[in-house]
């Protein structure tokens, strides 16, 4: 039995110390130039950030120096373009109305008497003889 209980203590006993330490009860000693060592290394990340920043803000200038250059070429307009020549026609078109712009109608909509023809006609052919008198009648 004290076999077993002398390693438990020994380890037990280190394992405090080492504990302790981590848990901030002994703080060990501290570098009179830390201060000055951060403020060099928080100096060295923002430098960092600021050429990153600036690598990336040149590789995006010379990519859409290209794209602007694919535009002039196929005739193509930027997002913002198209955006900007369809709310100039919706102000245009709204100038003298006093309510908002109606929305457009998708194709097919509009056309509500031959809608109207078309379902009379198929629910014609499912009636039977008696109703189908009934609705011819009108």
């Amino acid at each position: 039995m004290t076999d077993i209980s002398t390693p438990l203590s020994f380890t037990s006993k280190g394992a405090t110390k080492d504990m302790g330490k981590m848990l901030g009860g002994e703080e060990a000693e501290k570098d009179p130039d830390a201060e000055k060592k951060e403020e060099e290394r928080q100096e060295a990340l923002r430098q960092q950030e600021e050429e990153r920043k600036a690598k990336y803000a040149k590789m995006e200038s010379e990519r859409e120096n290209v794209r602007q250059g694919i535009r002039d070429k196929y005739g193509i307009k930027k997002k913002e373009e198209k955006e900007a020549e369809a709310q100039a026609a919706l102000d245009q078109a709204a100038e003298g109305s006093l309510t908002r712009p109606k929305k457009a109608v998708p194709a097919g909509c509009g056309d509500e008497e031959e809608e109207e023809e078309s379902i009379m006609d198929t629910v014609m052919k499912f009636l039977p003889g008696p109703f189908m008198d009934m609705f011819n009648k009108k």
